[in-house]
């Protein structure tokens, strides 16, 4: 494991910076955060062959590793946290799924003890202000309207931690509340809605500026109702979250949205719920119960997508291998764009003197070999250090 005190210095590999891929680049850490390196100083891993990335950041996850963050407990989070970062996730917000307001304040008070000690970015509530229309994986008994009072009751219940809400505008107070997240400087997201393409503009106007897992679970685009889609695709306002797993979306839509929006405004997310770096199986997700086969999860009733078993590393693999995207590209949607949506990049989101050392190392198969997290060691690469 790597100290505060050492100095650690990565050579050979093609490093991914904002400007561009550098071959045969250099990265020095030290002290946790990535420092300006000396061209006479040997360096300590010799990375030929592989990719130095920066750490990804995702910015909707539910569970992994078999937990939920819904469970409201530091242990479960814990065991998220760890699984998302052996696949490179070394930021990430907590989202949690509908539930009664106060189990829903309950998961927030406990949850924000983990941003508050720097584990998460922030606590991200998706649900219960979303259309029972467009459901999706949350249980519709429970589901409300977003009176803009409720919507203040989580976000204080979750004390100054609460990153983003996804909430449907078209519902009675909808855009009541956006306008209230906006002032509480808490990022209001649109999904899960049944709303047309002027409603959607309304909101986007009063302050949203998120597209939860655009295209999924909201009208489809269409020539004469474009919808939703069309509405959050056309603004620069609104960066939009992505799936790529080859579930929730088809490549040639993913690349339509890609392109359209571009890396600065595409964030890809994961939506993983508890199955994700686990195997097929039965999963519980807040209150319903799914069914993980071929490690596409669905609600065991109806059948509904519900999120996915996706890890990050494996949407980058997919975004360059099979969408087509470039390198550069599909790492800005990774890590710099929701870093900069969380307010963060400041830390985090790219390879940069002075930013923290979360640096995610690749092969030449853009499988992870190696995770940083501020300067240590989470998975060391398997290579021989240099010297």
């Amino acid at each position: 494991m790597t100290t505060d005190t050492q100095r650690t210095v990565l050579s050979g590999a093609r490093v991914v910076l904002p400007s561009g891929v550098v071959e045969d680049g250099r990265v020095a850490v030290a002290d946790g955060r990535i420092v300006t390196g000396h061209p006479e100083e040997r360096p300590t891993h010799d990375l030929a062959g592989h990719w130095v990335v920066p750490g990804f950041v995702d910015m909707h996850v539910h569970g992994g590793g078999g937990a939920s963050f819904s469970a409201g407990t530091v242990e479960e989070a814990r065991t998220v946290i760890d699984t998302h970062r052996a696949h490179g996730t070394t930021t990430m917000v907590a989202s949690t799924v509908t539930g009664a307001l106060d189990d829903l304040a309950r998961q927030a008070g406990s949850l924000s003890e983990l941003v508050e000690d720097g584990e998460l970015a922030g606590l991200h509530f998706e649900g219960p202000f979303i259309s029972s229309h467009r459901c999706g994986a949350h249980q519709p008994s429970l589901l409300r309207d977003p009176d803009p009072a409720d919507v203040r009751k989580l976000v204080e219940a979750a004390r100054g931690t609460a990153a983003m809400v996804t909430l449907a505008p078209e519902l009675p107070g909808g855009l009541e509340s956006v306008a209230l997240l906006r002032e509480l400087g808490v990022l209001a997201a649109v999904g899960h809605t049944d709303g047309d393409y002027d409603v959607v503009r309304r909101a986007v106007d009063a302050g949203a500026s998120v597209a939860t897992h655009l295209f999924n679970a909201m009208p489809p685009l269409a020539h004469r109702a474009p919808g939703p889609v069309a509405a959050l695709l056309e603004d620069e306002r609104v960066t939009v979250e992505l799936i790529d797993d080859g579930t929730h979306l088809h490549p040639a839509a993913l690349r339509l949205a890609f392109h359209r929006a571009g890396p600065d405004r595409v964030a890809f997310i994961t939506d993983a719920m508890g199955a994700a770096g686990m195997g097929d199986g039965r999963y519980p997700l807040g209150p319903l119960e799914v069914d993980v086969t071929d490690g596409v999860a669905r609600l065991v009733e109806g059948g509904a997508i519900a999120g996915s078993t996706l890890t990050l590393d494996r949407a980058l693999r997919r975004a360059v291998t099979v969408d087509g995207i470039p390198v550069a590209d599909a790492v800005r949607a990774l890590a710099a764009t929701p870093a900069r949506m969380l307010g963060i990049d400041d830390r985090v989101g790219s390879v940069e003197v002075g930013k923290d050392a979360d640096l995610v190392v690749l092969d030449e198969g853009f499988e992870v070999v190696g995770v940083m997290r501020k300067g240590r060691w989470l998975r060391e690469p398997a290579v021989v250090p240099a010297g």
